[in-house]
């Protein structure tokens, strides 16, 4: 595989560069900075931009959600660098998001700052985010254990809600589509001198499609509303509050659960000195689950409590950051799990150095959990500024996933002697940016050892595999007058060590493509994804073909703040699978689809 990494790149850097130096060739800077080069706080929780973070960083926008109109966050994820994703099913069915080749307990998912993984199972629900309410999403992509603890081992995804700022401005949309599917949402947001605000709330239900092929329509409902408020005092101190819910039904073969998940946050901040800034954070986060099917009734219950207090401190152009954590998961489920509860505290310290062209940044993390002990991350990042277009990185790693309930004490199941999954991580970068465009090439290899796997042999989890990933990714954009250009490749090999297959369910190539002009009040576009071949088995046998998908968009401003915008999903009716029922069958995906929906003000 390392000898075919090299050759993918080079073709689609021979796709991606064209464009990008057409742009930078007219020598115009058309794309404002704050595009080209966002301000980020996900990679290292400081506010730097992508280029300061040293990191592999992607940055979805509220113009380009807007514009795509995605029915659910995969949509948005499906192709991005270094994201592969299954679904088992359209609509509200069980997804998987698997960064860099990782599994899909390894990526954390964060709204607003606030922890969403599941303590059972491990995963986050992806399905159940509802994407028009997100303001804006930043996929970091690599080792983020020194800095956010267990399970970033892949990476980390945050979403962030509308925050408020100006004006009040409401906003109503409604719009319908193919499979049945209805939608209604709502909101206002601004500010009124030092308090900014935002609330909204999004309504959507389908009929959904038959999952299983000749099967009946499997449906999905979701109520999704979010909520900020902030204020800022003249000594500087700035409180704030966040919350997030969603609630409904997804129907799946043989059942339906009803669902709820949640995220309540309180913030403050002070400017102790001029180079004393204090942070503390509260918040509590829950993933319930009722479940009817074929073998009765279940509960699903988590429900997490964090506290963290972080210090940042300016010496010159130097900075450090310095802080702890207090985690409590517990588990409230039908099924009699030996253990409820457990805690992690942990501390933590990075620091940035400016050495003018050079900037080196170092990072430390100690976890003590209380079902399997102590957990010690670190990472170093070297960047170095070329001249004023190239920007070249380095940097290494080290993650782990702690064990999830599941995993340790399910009834029967479970393996109280877990260790936790280790890795480590080398990275090397460059990245460009000049005018109005950008591009960004990285090359990885992570090792995993110690992988949590299910044994055939004793029925439970068992630490028995390594895996070694390796893989590279391709990105770049433009803005040239009336075009928006995005386009992205990610070449990934992940590979058990000790039987040199493929991990199971795991693309090894994907493109992604978006292109949007602006016609006076009309805009129109498309976005092309290439997913690769998977196998849906470990031995590699059971082998489902890589797709193509396309999607059209329009969207026309037919009066002042009145909007309307057409989106059409597998414009080709591609038929395509990502996963198998357990029995062989395919879990069927949705064929082409068209939404229309009106709109009244802006977000």
């Amino acid at each position: 595989m390392q000898g075919d990494i090299l050759p993918r790149v080079v073709g689609a850097a021979a796709l991606v560069l064209p464009f990008a130096l057409s742009a930078g060739s007219t020598g115009e800077p058309l794309l404002a900075a704050a595009t080209i080069n966002p301000i980020v706080v996900t990679p290292t929780l400081t506010a730097r931009t992508v280029d300061d973070s040293l990191s592999s960083v992607t940055v979805i926008d509220r113009d380009r959600i807007d514009r795509q109109q995605p029915r659910e966050l995969s949509d948005l994820l499906r192709g991005q660098p270094g994201i592969d994703l299954t679904t088992n099913g359209a609509f509200g069915k069980n997804t998987s998001v698997f960064t860099r080749g990782t599994g899909s307990e390894s990526t954390v998912l964060l709204i607003d700052g606030i922890r969403m993984n599941s303590a059972t199972g491990g995963a986050p629900a992806w399905q159940f985010l509802s994407p028009q309410l997100i303001d804006r999403v930043e996929i970091v992509r690599g080792p983020r254990s020194s800095v956010y603890g267990s399970d970033a081992v892949g990476g980390v995804v945050q979403a962030f809600t509308p925050e408020g700022d100006g004006e009040a401005s409401p906003w109503i949309q409604f719009g319908g589509g193919s499979f049945r599917q209805r939608e209604f949402g709502a909101g206002v947001a601004g500010s009124e001198g030092n308090t900014r605000y935002s609330v909204a709330h999004n309504y959507f239900e389908t009929d959904g499609i038959a999952i299983r092929r000749g099967d009946e329509r499997k449906g999905f409902r979701n109520n999704s509303t979010v909520g900020r408020l902030s204020h800022q005092f003249e000594s500087g101190l700035d409180v704030g509050l966040t919350g997030f819910r969603s609630d409904g039904t997804t129907e799946f073969d043989g059942g339906e659960t009803d669902y709820t998940l949640q995220a309540i946050g309180a913030r403050a901040a002070l400017p102790v000195t001029r180079w004393w800034d204090a942070m503390l954070t509260a918040s509590e986060s829950r993933d319930e689950a009722d479940t009817e099917d074929a073998f009765g009734f279940s509960r699903f219950n988590t429900r997490r409590h964090e506290i963290r207090l972080q210090n940042n401190l300016y010496l010159d152009a130097h900075e450090v950051v310095i802080g702890g954590d207090f985690r409590r998961d517990r588990v409230d489920s039908t099924t009699d799990f030996d253990e409820r509860r457990r805690d992690n505290v942990a501390g933590f310290a990075q620091l940035f150095l400016d050495l003018g062209a050079a900037e080196l940044q170092l990072a430390g993390r100690h976890d003590d959990n209380e079902t399997f002990g102590g957990e010690t991350t670190g990472s170093v990042a070297l960047g170095y500024q070329v001249d004023e277009v190239y920007r070249l990185r380095g940097s290494f790693g080290t993650a782990f996933r702690g064990p999830t309930f599941n995993d340790l004490f399910f009834p029967g199941f479970g393996n109280p002697d877990l260790s936790p999954e280790r890795s480590r991580t080398t990275e090397l970068g460059l990245r460009a940016t000049h005018g109005a465009w950008f591009w960004d090439m990285a090359a990885y290899q992570t090792d995993v050892r110690n992988l949590i796997v299910f044994d055939s042999v004793s029925f439970r989890p068992e630490n028995v595999d390594r895996a070694r990933i390796r893989g590279a990714e391709l990105t770049g954009g433009a803005r040239i007058e009336d075009w928006t250009l995005q386009a992205s490749l990610s070449v990934t090999d992940p590979r058990d060590r000790d039987t040199r297959n493929r991990i199971r369910r795991r693309s090894t190539h994907s493109l992604r493509l978006e292109a949007d002009r602006q016609i006076g009040a009309v805009s129109v576009g498309g976005t092309a994804v290439y997913q690769g071949d998977r196998y849906d088995d470990a031995d590699n046998t059971d082998r489902l073909s890589g797709f193509p998908l396309f999607n059209l968009r329009a969207s026309w401003a037919f009066a002042e703040n009145w909007s309307t915008r057409l989106t059409v999903d597998n414009v080709l009716d591609r038929d395509y699978a990502v996963a198998r029922f357990f029995d062989g069958d395919r879990y069927q995906q949705a064929g082409r689809s068209a939404f229309l929906s009106v709109r009244y003000g802006h977000r």
